[in-house]
């Protein structure tokens, strides 16, 4: 059987952070208290690593995410939960038990792995057709764009052909997440969507 563990962290951030605490200002006139946000993607795309930089953490001793991990912020009476949920493939079919009331999803590719690519294709059509998850924003991260052999943005978009992607606000973003380069232009265009969302 497969054992699930939790970790789940609390953060109380002051108005000069950056990153998620973006989205936390971008609900402050929300009707909702609690705010949803899915980090997905397969193993080894660097969820993990992204979240910990969004939440000013320490980058070493990242381990794969066997069950996922929690962050939570407290802001302006806003609270933003960002539940990072393991991509090996025996937890992918747990996914959906986690999108009931998800604001948004961040989905995370490894843009070095192209022999995964037509992998993740397959995940991330499952994960747009779920009624659960139905007109929810999408946010693409291609990252590790570091590397020398990562395909272009332009490159993963064709690929997972997110052009025949209508019914929902989507963007797709180059970025690193060990130094966040671009990260937090991803982010800001998730807080504007959301937010246009809410009017």
């Amino acid at each position: 059987c497969i054992i699930y563990s939790s970790r789940v962290s609390h953060f109380f951030f002051s108005l000069s952070d950056m990153g998620l605490l973006d989205l936390v200002r971008s609900f402050k006139s929300a009707p909702e208290k609690d705010i949803r946000i899915l980090l997905l993607g397969l193993d080894n795309a660097g969820k993990t690593t992204l979240l910990k930089k969004l939440s000013s953490e320490e980058l070493t001793n990242v381990t794969p995410t066997k069950g996922f991990n929690v962050k939570t912020i407290n802001s302006h009476g806003i609270t933003l939960n960002v539940w990072d949920i393991g991509g090996q493939r025996a937890i992918r079919p747990y996914w959906t038990n986690y999108y009931p009331g998800t604001h948004a999803v961040i989905y995370v590719i490894d843009a070095s792995d192209t022999k995964r690519f037509d992998e993740t294709h397959v995940e991330l059509n499952e994960l747009l057709e779920e009624e659960k998850l139905s007109k929810v924003p999408l946010l693409v991260l291609a990252n590790k764009q570091d590397l020398i052999n990562a395909a272009s943005a332009d490159h993963i978009s064709l690929s997972l052909g997110l052009s025949n992607v209508r019914d929902r606000p989507w963007q797709i973003q180059p970025c690193v997440a060990m130094s966040g380069e671009g990260v937090q232009d991803g982010i800001q265009w998730l807080s504007n969507t959301i937010k246009e969302s809410k009017k």
